[in-house]
């Protein structure tokens, strides 16, 4: 049994200062004072001191694809396993490592992985599933996907991984696709909808066939004009859930204010669509088989599409927290709750309440990452 002693608990609404008590899961929230007055308190407990710091949950990132060299598609198990390792170093305790639009046979290889590397493990971030983005894209809003590789819409392609998938980006205006969107939401997986050309009406039709979600708002898609809404007109007037790379590169400081003004907290997911070159800095690298150039933390491919990002979510936290009013469990809950309640894990994930897998974040005062545990493990700690 572990404490966490005096720290500034990040609660889904709120801010507590107290102690946190925990095995592998949650057991308990003591205010000030409270573990002074029980006696099982003097039996030896492993005590990590928050004093000055914030407790938050750990962070869950639902679209990323690599780092440190290495990306999903590589399909084998050192590369999941290293992503996970780098992962924990920005909070992140869970993930969802991220397919990207190439052959179906490599597609169908680094899924295959992806289902061997949860059924043994990792050493860093734990895989809750996949993300799958592509290959039922529109060739028009392609961005850094490989519009060789782009197909129609086709059921068998991912039908027998379907255990493992938890999101697919789709564009709705593609043939079959809404019936698609139906079938995946009968399946419990959340459909989102992203580079694609869909006009405003094709979204909300696709909504009635179950999308939920958007991939990387403003990226890759139609966006707002005042007599064609778009995407973006449907994802800022409806309950869509929708992705946010805030790394002020993917999307402007302004218009990032705009969707925290339009979009309810709750329906807002931080993302870092990051690449292989996270945690390496410039350089070359390759995405799906593309070559990229990272130049002052923009990833671009030769034709100066950005092709992913090397933001890391703790960064993108902070971003928020520079240029917007959100209080600080508005922001965390973006990269906690949020995403644990869109593929259907809120009962065990992204909140610091009794009963909840212990995967946590200490974090200083300016929201550096001190601390990280998983599975009431430390797998972090300061230096």
């Amino acid at each position: 049994m572990k404490l966490i002693k005096s720290a500034n608990i990040i609660l889904p609404n709120n801010l507590v200062e107290g102690s946190l008590l925990f095995s592998d899961q949650i057991e308990d929230i003591l205010l000030p004072g409270e573990f002074r007055e029980n006696s099982k308190f003097e039996m030896g407990l492993e005590v990590i001191d928050g004093t000055g710091m914030y407790l938050a949950p750990g962070f869950i990132d639902i679209h990323i694809h690599g780092a440190g060299g290495f990306d999903t598609m590589d399909a084998s198990p050192e590369a999941l396993n290293r992503i996970s390792e780098l992962l924990v170093n920005s909070g992140v305790t869970s993930f969802l490592p991220t397919t990207m639009t190439m052959p179906s046979a490599s597609i169908s290889k680094a899924l295959t992985n992806i289902r061997q590397v949860i059924e043994q493990g990792t050493s860093g971030a734990r895989i809750l599933g996949t993300h799958v983005e592509g290959p039922f894209i529109s060739p028009a809003y392609k961005g850094a996907q490989a519009e060789q590789d782009i197909v129609g819409v086709d059921q068998s392609l991912l039908e027998d991984f379907i255990d493992i998938i938890k999101i697919v980006t789709i564009a709705p205006e593609q043939t079959a696709a809404l019936e698609y969107i139906s079938y995946l939401s009968t399946r419990g997986v959340v459909t989102a909808v992203g580079h694609s050309g869909a006009t405003y009406q094709q979204v909300l039709t696709a909504i009635d066939c179950g999308l939920s979600h958007v991939t990387h708002l403003f990226n890759a898609m139609t966006g707002l004009h005042h007599r064609r809404p778009g995407i973006v007109g449907a994802a800022l007037t409806t309950g869509l859930s929708c992705e946010l790379i805030a790394d002020f590169i993917h999307v402007h400081p302004a218009v990032i204010n705009l969707v925290l003004k339009a979009k309810d907290p709750t329906e807002i997911i931080l993302v870092t669509d990051q690449m292989e070159a996270g945690s390496l800095g410039d350089g070359e690298y390759t995405l799906g088989g593309q070559q990229v150039l990272v130049k002052d933390g923009a990833a671009r491919l030769e034709n100066g599409q950005l092709a992913g990002s090397v933001l890391t979510l703790d960064q993108a936290i902070r971003n928020i927290k520079e240029i917007s009013a959100l209080t600080l469990p508005e922001i965390i809950q973006m990269v906690t709750v949020n995403p644990a309640r869109l593929i259907g894990r809120e009962d065990q994930l992204g909140k610091i309440v009794p009963g909840y897998q212990a995967d946590l974040v200490l974090l200083t005062e300016d929201l550096q990452v001190d601390t990280v545990i998983i599975g009431g493990e430390v797998v972090k700690e300061r230096i």
